[in-house]
């Protein structure tokens, strides 16, 4: 028997909703339901709404930064950015030294910028360097690159020549305290460039258009030769190498970015929180920037930047929305128990994820 013509129709809308669903990826509508569930049920429970927006909106600018330094890696095969520290310990190497040399406002925070990058591009060329000896392992080396990193910088905190009174322990008047207060510096700087405020809604445009900029630059690069070359060299090494790509050149160029990215992103999310952390407070932030693009949809060998928005927003909206509702529902403070539950398990999931290798 032949189809009628809305039966063939109903078919092709079946394929369709079939093609987004397979493309979308069926554990992210998962996660993504989950948090709509989360902000519909927010009002219900007692919790604000709108506080709740802005809280998830000021997380996401915080951290895409984070996210984003996994791509250039992601692209040139050298995998997920473990050693992310790495470029977060050159970027609060920027920050103390702003402080150190008296800048304040705005300036402060261009300065950090400015100061933190040339520590990355030498910790990055030889952490690059590193990750060309050890092809085909570079992801368990990164983790102990990021861990050792933050381990020789917990001492170097206390033997530094720092002097900034804002900065040194009280008592002895040297080595830097384990949080230092942005206020009078760069407190915000960001956050409150061209801020939209609707009600109790804020959103922080600053930092918003600086991830744009940075995502749109990084998109840009993907698109140029040494960009293209890249990503044959991530995709298929051997035909890079037929082609007369330098292999190891473009796989340090892409850890390099990574690293310059990470150290931008951690002045983001310092101007944000509105302190500097110090000695083992970056230990584990690979962790959550690695699981927020593998939730986008990225892989160990291909990302893109939708992967860091998708993934950034759902990881940062979970985390930021759970305690709160959990919290107003049962009237019991375990926010930081159900913060961490949640985190943690976001983490395992993403790590463990299944993923095919694009040929």
């Amino acid at each position: 028997m032949s189809k009628t013509g809305n039966e063939v129709l109903e078919l092709k809308n079946k394929s369709k909703i079939s093609e987004l669903l397979d493309r979308f990826g069926l554990p992210r509508l998962i996660i993504a339901g989950f948090l709509l569930l989360l902000f519909v049920a927010a009002p219900f429970v007692g919790a604000d709404f709108t506080m709740q927006l802005t809280n998830t909106i000021n997380r996401f600018s915080w951290n895409a930064i984070l996210v984003l330094a996994m791509v250039p890696m992601i692209h040139s095969g050298c995998g997920l950015n473990f050693g992310l520290p790495l470029g977060i310990v050159s970027g609060l190497l920027g920050a103390t030294l702003s402080i150190e040399l008296g800048f304040t406002g705005v300036m402060s925070f261009v300065m950090a910028a400015v100061i933190s990058t040339p520590f990355a591009l030498i910790f990055g060329s030889g952490y690059g360097w590193l990750l060309n000896k050890i092809k085909g392992g570079e992801m368990m080396i990164a983790t102990y690159v990021g861990f050792s990193s933050v381990s020789l910088m917990c001492i170097m905190w206390l033997l530094l020549p720092y002097r900034a009174p804002t900065m040194v322990w009280g008592l002895a008047g040297k080595g830097l305290r384990t949080t230092i207060s942005l206020e009078g510096f760069y407190d915000k700087v960001l956050a409150n460039f061209l801020q939209i405020n609707i009600g109790k809604l804020s959103i922080p445009t600053g930092a918003l258009l600086l991830f744009a900029l940075l995502a749109f630059l990084m998109w840009a690069f993907l698109h140029t030769k040494t960009g293209t070359a890249m990503t044959a060299v991530g995709s298929n090494p051997t035909f890079a190498k037929a082609a007369g790509i330098k292999i190891d050149k473009v796989r340090t160029l892409s850890v390099v970015m990574s690293t310059w990215l990470a150290a931008i992103g951690i002045l983001v999310y310092e101007q944000g929180f509105g302190f500097i952390q110090l000695y083992t407070a970056p230990f584990f932030m690979a962790l959550p920037a690695v699981s927020a693009i593998l939730i986008g949809g990225a892989s160990v060998n291909k990302a893109s930047i939708p992967n860091v928005i998708i993934g950034t927003f759902l990881f940062q909206g979970i985390v930021t929305m759970t305690p709160t509702v959990m919290n107003s529902a049962i009237h019991m403070d375990m926010s930081e128990v159900i913060r961490q539950i949640v985190s943690n398990g976001m983490i395992l999931y993403a790590l463990t994820r299944k993923t095919v290798r694009s040929r």
